[in-house]
């Protein structure tokens, strides 16, 4: 073959191979947007999920890329979009169909990126609120809409928006052993994560929970009545609040975690331990896998409820 049409064959190769695929914009994330509002209202309508609309400027700031690549592209967070919710993305640089969109909303050009959710009739499900940009405050929301549509909220969802909130306080319960600890602190409503290890030469449970769900002298009495409560310690500013139990309290100090083989020992065997799980997932997996699957399943997505069934 000649050099010219060596060349030519070569670049058509190359065509062909990327064809039909289109990179998607980093500020976008990795959800599997619609770009038609008339389209998402349609199905919203007909499904009854509510429309996730995505104002995101593309191509975007720093900023903008960032919020794709950390909150956009979190797999927790894409599936629930993707499963409970009609994507949508609009361009808030752009002109045409996604100007007119901006201007039904009257969201202003070029603005940092906004999440609102809609129902099928175009409106707010919930107030529309900016420097919304980390997973938890997007998780929260989504929550909040969930809730106001009347949809049912997956456990892995409302995990989620706990995990990393800067509400969570932490505690640290002493007992007999930590993998029973473990399992049965990971049980108790408002608990987030749990995590074995030592201090002061006691095999410990380092627990971080919700206050909003779980007051700190209900998850100590909680924490008694499953027997995993020898002593607790807590942050100085949380001791006048633990003193008020019959517990003996301290502050915690000296805190390391154990090694990686003795975390969430009752995941180990089970086809759940081939999951890739968030801290707060393998916590509750850990909780009930083996007492009450059933239960463990309400806190994986759907995706990971299907592996774990075909034991992928």
């Amino acid at each position: 073959m000649k050099p010219a049409l060596l060349t030519l064959a070569l670049m058509l190769s190359a065509l062909s191979c990327t064809a039909g695929t289109t990179q998607q914009p980093e500020e976008a994330g990795k959800v599997h947007w619609g770009r038609i509002l008339e389209t998402a209202l349609a199905s919203s309508a007909q499904t009854g999920k509510p429309v996730f609309a995505l104002f995101q400027e593309i191509p975007g700031c720093a900023g903008c890329k960032q919020f794709g690549r950390d909150v956009m592209s979190n797999p927790l967070l894409v599936e629930a979009v993707e499963t409970e919710f009609t994507p949508l993305l609009i361009h808030n640089n752009k002109g045409g169909r996604d100007a007119e969109v901006m201007q039904r909303f009257g969201e202003p050009a070029w603005n940092y990126q906004v999440v609102r959710f809609l129902n099928a009739q175009g409106e707010d499900l919930i107030p529309r609120k900016d420097q919304v940009w980390d997973t938890t405050g997007i998780a929260e929301r989504m929550v909040a809409a969930l809730t106001q549509a009347k949809r049912p909220v997956p456990g892995c969802l409302t995990l989620l928006a706990a995990e990393q909130s800067p509400r969570l306080k932490q505690a640290v319960f002493a007992m007999y052993c930590f993998w029973t600890g473990e399992m049965a602190l990971g049980q108790i409503d408002g608990v987030i994560t749990t995590e074995a290890g030592f201090m002061g030469g006691h095999e410990v449970k380092l627990v971080k929970y919700d206050p909003d769900v779980i007051s700190l002298p209900h998850l100590i009495t909680a924490a008694e009545k499953v027997q995993c409560a020898n002593a607790v310690s807590v942050p100085a500013t949380d001791l006048p609040t633990a003193r008020t139990t019959r517990l003996k309290v301290g502050t915690i100090s000296g805190y390391r975690m154990a090694p990686a083989s003795d975390q969430k020992k009752q995941i180990s065997g089970t086809p759940a331990e081939k999951l890739a799980l968030s801290p707060a997932q393998a916590t509750k997996v850990n909780a009930w896998i083996r007492t009450a699957p059933a239960k463990a399943l309400n806190f994986l997505t759907k995706s990971q409820q299907a592996k774990l069934k075909t034991g992928v």
